[in-house]
């Protein structure tokens, strides 16, 4: 019954924007960060937290040990959208969702054919030189001949062009996403805790009725939500597509 009235708001929106975190890939087999099996509670081999290692002090302060983790741990080049992804792609292509506005970094809204992705923490595929800007892809940091990729004009570090903690989200793109979810008709949000702040206050500038949560486990925001699915993200909209 639930899923039959949500693909009915579906069907007669054309205002949809999705908001996504973690969970949305973990079916790409990229690991998310808070459950279970999460990055965070993972055994390896480094002694600090994933949380310290993605830290901006800690890439000043350790930056071999932080090209290490990146590169072991936060890199999944050969990973493919999963169903939730061609299915956002599938309702923007039709006209009906307007933005996704992503928490990941993995590229795969965009391998999945998605147009409008407002990446709130960067991507792997941006890189640049800290001295002078220039610009570097993805393979340039996974082949560099040393651990910390050096820029080819001065020599200065290439680091991805990622959000990390210590650092502030993209003002620009932090105005676009707040936008677009104010403007919402239906916002979908899924595969996030919804803890980690400033990103999770996004949600509070939704106004109108239609809010979705899909997340294995509960959010803050599951009471104040008109739809509320703790299960897999493509599982729940491969069946409001067949509804």
């Amino acid at each position: 019954m639930c899923l039959n009235k949500l693909k009915d708001i579906i069907k007669n929106s054309n205002n949809i924007v999705f908001f996504g975190g973690a969970g949305v890939s973990t079916e790409s087999s990229i690991p998310d960060f808070r459950s279970e099996n999460g990055l965070y509670k993972t055994v390896n081999n480094y002694s600090y937290s994933p949380e310290v290692m993605l830290s901006h002090s800690f890439f000043v302060n350790h930056t071999e040990d932080f090209f290490d983790f990146y590169k072991n741990k936060m890199i999944y080049k050969n990973a493919k959208p999963n169903k939730a992804h061609y299915f956002l792609a599938e309702l923007e292509k039709r006209g009906k969702l307007k933005a996704i506005i992503t928490q990941n970094i993995d590229g795969l809204h965009q391998k999945a054919g998605s147009k409008n992705v407002l990446e709130l923490h960067g991507s792997i595929y941006k890189n640049y030189c800290v001295n002078c800007n220039k610009i570097y892809d993805l393979n340039y940091i996974i082949n560099s001949s040393s651990l910390i990729p050096r820029c080819l004009n001065c020599n200065g570090i290439v680091r991805p062009d990622i959000v990390l903690y210590e650092e502030n989200l993209n003002s620009d793109i932090l105005r676009e996403s707040i936008n677009y979810i104010k403007n919402a008709d239906v916002l979908i949000v899924a595969g996030t805790s919804l803890v980690v702040y400033p990103a999770a206050n996004l949600i509070s500038y939704y106004k109108n009725n239609k809010l979705v949560l899909i997340n294995k486990s509960s959010t803050p925001y599951d009471k104040k939500a008109n739809f509320v699915f703790h299960d897999s993200i493509s599982k729940i909209l491969s069946e409001i597509y067949q509804a």
